[in-house]
């Protein structure tokens, strides 16, 4: 069996020695489709890895035949070291990245087979906005009706779904030809007909500029691999091993990418008498992946992928990870608990040998208010009686809206926090401008990035030139750039807008020579575009002390081009250009290992994937969490207890849930109830130091039993606590700039947005949500149909004036909020307030 010289031979008891029964099985098993069902905690990259490890030692497999993909470059990265450890130094050849970057490094290779030449700008979501901006002042449609963030959701909708501009155009504006000029977009009545044709535009637009956006890099991939079979062919012979994690999170798009390259479907016959994969057939696959954490729906991951995977891949084996190694067993009871409840998901049942541990701790504030100043109390406890280090503790939440009382809470409390959140090293300003000068250096075709640049810093070329220069460049056919290079053949522009032009041209060709002959060094080229631009000095001439931090800032990105001169062997412009453009906010996240002093705040999409010894799960109310628009809705609900899953399973020792009896959304205070997924926690596994906020209590604190009310079940004696009686006002708590020193409540730059892939925590390619109207907590109507609960039993039947005949199949007892699940059939299984449900019994 013939082996890669480099790869450090390693026994087959050292691979799997230390691993368990059914994490050893995965490891070793050998057969052509393989998904290993891993739950939360239980070790998955280290089977991963060890498999690998396997391939390359017990299969014979050379490193370049294996294509190892993940959803972050952080988990990239960390899978690469601990396989350093395992096989040597050969493991940083080896091809382990983000679904985006292994997909760049086939497009620079062969994407001029579908016409991207090999320099193309890859578009943020800023460039993309910019650009659908563009299109509409051209084609004269309302932004504020159809808004650029919008349309580019829904434009990534159709490219996660692989549907082609040239499919929409046939069905809805068979009579536009994109480039057309002129054309009446306003005329349009239905949507969806200007939705086909600013997709069409768009990406007839990315095309002249040799730019893609985010989704573009999986969508142009597959139709390189379509459209070219010698290309198809080339990687079906160099990866005969494909391994990818996060399995659960992948779109259509990603889910046919992954059949393509491994030639699923290709038809050829396997080596029956090989070792492994072999030479010829396809791919031996292996995915890895969760159903139970399966929550970016909204970014276009489709849960069915790993749902059907065993139907997918013919004789594909499952094996189930069910030992969990981070978690008490108390916390994974409550997650078991909780995600019984959704329903066609695979058994799966997480334990651990690490012991009961301490009980989950409850408390229901009054108002939100309450709650943070609570949660504050609690932390300030357990840093300064257990020694708990702050940076051990994480506040986790389902909507950013919540973070504001959670901030003010810590800040009177004088603990020191960061938030996940805020603006982004590379979508800041004066960080955008600088790398607008380099892409534009790169692909001069680049016209978003160019016309940014014409007037940044300020050099007398305004709208009217930028308008004079765009329709010029349009009349000769050419970029922007071909405009203003030939700016002197401009008819009716004066000198006083030629001569700055002139001199931007020449600048920029200085520059653009001086960065071929300093291609290897990056960080040279930004120091030459900073000072030959002016970008430095007129931020160093400002007055305004915000100048000065914005100065740091571009000395950080001139670091950050030294470092990745120093990390890679062959650097170029365009390669570190490629890294700040396929960086995702995920890959900004702190690293629990290090002492940062603070408590971190986040949501719980952004936790995805990363775990504290303690855990506040906050705002566990209905309309909160579960989100309001899940109320009516079985798919999204099971989303929402997902979610809930991934947040309890966070909490490595301690894990505290809270919840508001009153929120304020929307200018009005809104009475909310408990969330349902506090039902379903066994009783046992909750130490309540408040059951019943103040105004629950005194509605039903005066019958006869009010006193189990009292003590340890959330009487007058609970665990309170001094809450401050202002807010504001305290210097901690600081909204800091990039990189500096404010040592309480910094708003770190670390990203729990979405990127166009945004946005994308956990997951790099992302589609936005459709924008939806704010829904209203059903608890906050004044409506009351004056229905009684105790007058409905499970199968009754009952009419909805929406949904038809329905079955009650549940039935809660919540006072004045009570709560019936009816089974509609076709319309579904909804959970209707009972006092504003349009129901009648029958």
């Amino acid at each position: 069996m013939q082996q890669d010289p480099d790869v450090i031979a390693r026994p087959p008891e050292a691979l799997i020695g230390d691993l368990n029964p059914q994490q050893a099985e995965a490891v070793q098993y050998r057969g052509p489709a393989l998904l290993i069902g891993a739950g939360a905690g239980s070790g998955k990259t280290r089977v991963l890895t060890r498999r690998i490890a396997w391939i390359l030692t017990q299969f014979g497999a050379w490193p370049s035949q294996v294509l190892a993909i993940t959803f972050t470059n952080k988990a990239a990265a960390e899978m690469r070291e601990r396989l350093e450890s395992l096989i040597g130094p050969v493991a940083s050849r080896m091809w382990v990245s983000t679904f985006h970057s292994a997909c760049v490094r086939i497009l620079r290779r062969d994407g001029e087979r579908i016409g991207l030449k090999s320099g193309f700008t890859i578009y943020d979501t800023a460039d993309c906005e910019r650009l659908i901006k563009l299109i509409a002042n051209d084609f004269n449609f309302d932004v504020k009706r159809y808004t650029p963030r919008s349309i580019l959701a829904r434009i990534s909708d159709y490219k996660n779904n692989l549907t082609s501009a040239r499919e929409m155009l046939a069905q809805y504006a068979p009579d536009f030809k994109p480039g057309q000029r002129g054309y009446r977009v306003g005329r349009i009545g239905n949507p969806e007909e200007l939705y086909a044709v600013v997709y069409a535009e768009y990406q007839h637009r990315l095309a002249a500029a040799n730019a893609v956006d985010f989704d573009d890099l999986i969508v142009r991939t597959v139709e390189l691999l379509r459209a070219c079979p010698d290309v198809a062919e080339y990687y079906h012979r160099k990866f005969r091993y494909i391994l990818v994690d996060e399995y659960q999170d992948t779109n259509h798009a990603q889910y046919v990418l992954i059949r393509e390259l491994a030639g699923v479907d290709a038809g050829e016959h396997a080596d029956m008498g090989a070792v492994g994969a072999g030479r010829v057939g396809p791919a031996w696959i292996t995915v890895v992946g969760d159903s139970d954490q399966s929550i970016y729906a909204f970014r276009g991951a489709d849960i069915r992928n790993i749902q059907d995977f065993e139907q997918d891949f013919p004789n594909a084996k499952t094996i189930m990870l069910e030992q969990n190694y981070r978690s008490t067993q108390t916390i994974l009871d409550a997650a078991n608990a909780v995600i019984a409840h959704n329903e066609g998901r695979k058994p799966k049942r997480l334990w651990t040998a690490a012991g009961a541990g301490e009980q989950i701790t409850a408390y229901a504030a009054d108002t939100a208010q309450l709650e943070a100043h609570w949660i504050a109390a609690q932390i300030k406890r357990l840093h300064t009686d257990d020694g708990v280090r702050y940076s051990d503790i994480a506040v986790m939440y389902r909507a950013n809206a919540q973070s504001r009382s959670l901030e003010e809470g810590l800040i009177q409390a004088r603990v020191p926090y960061q938030l996940i959140g805020g603006t982004k090293f590379y979508e800041r300003r004066e960080v955008k401008d600088a790398l607008a000068y380099l892409q534009a250096i790169v692909n001069p075709a680049d016209d978003i990035n160019m016309r940014r640049i014409l007037n940044v810093p300020k050099r007398g070329l305004g709208a009217r030139a930028e308008s004079q220069v765009t329709l010029h460049a349009q009349q000769i056919g050419g970029t922007f750039w071909d405009g203003v290079a030939h700016a002197d053949q401009i008819e009716g522009m004066t000198a006083r807008t030629l001569n700055p032009l002139m001199r931007f041209a020449q600048m920029m060709q200085e520059l653009r020579e001086f960065a071929q002959e300093h291609d290897a060094k990056p960080s040279q080229i930004v120091a030459e575009v900073l000072e030959r631009s002016g970008l430095l000095e007129e931020l160093k001439k400002s007055q305004d002390p915000q100048d000065q931090s914005r100065v740091e800032n571009l000395s950080q990105l001139q670091s950050v081009a030294a470092e990745y001169e120093q990390n890679t062997p062959d650097a170029t412009l365009a390669g570190f250009l490629e890294t700040t453009a396929l960086v995702a906010d995920s890959d900004q996240l702190p690293d629990e290992s290090q002492d940062s002093g603070k408590v971190t705040l986040m949501t719980l999409h952004t936790a995805k994937g990363l775990e504290y010894p303690i855990v506040f799960l906050t705002g566990m109310e209905q309309g909160t969490f579960p989100h309001a628009r899940a109320m009516e809705d079985t798919s999204e609900l099971s989303e929402e207890r997902r979610l809930a899953y991934v947040g309890i399973t966070r909490a490595k020792r301690h894990l505290f849930v809270t919840r508001a009896a009153v929120r304020a959304q929307w200018g009005r205070s809104a009475e909310m109830m408990p969330s349902q997924f506090l039902d379903e926690i066994p009783a046992d596994l909750i130490d309540w130091k408040r059951k019943e906020a103040g105004m629950e209590r005194m509605r039903s604190g005066w019958r006869a039993n009010a006193s189990h009310d009292f003590g340890a079940h959330g009487g007058w004696n609970d665990d309170e606590f001094d809450a401050p009686s202002s807010f504001g006002g305290s210097s901690y708590g600081s909204r800091s700039s990039y990189g500096s020193g404010s040592s309480y409540g910094s708003r770190s730059t670390y990203g729990s947005g979405v990127r166009g892939s945004a946005a994308h925590a956990g997951n790099v390619t992302t589609r936005r949500a459709p924008v939806r109207q704010p829904a209203q907590p059903a608890s906050s109507l004044k409506t009351d149909n004056h229905l009684r609960i105790e007058d409905f039993a499970v199968g009754d039947k009952v009419t909805h004036d929406k949904f038809g005949l329905g079955t009650v199949v549940d039935a809660q007892d919540k006072g004045r909020n009570s709560v019936i699940t009816v089974d509609f059939g076709s319309s579904g299984v909804k959970r209707l307030m009972l006092r504003v449900a349009p129901i009648e019994k029958l």
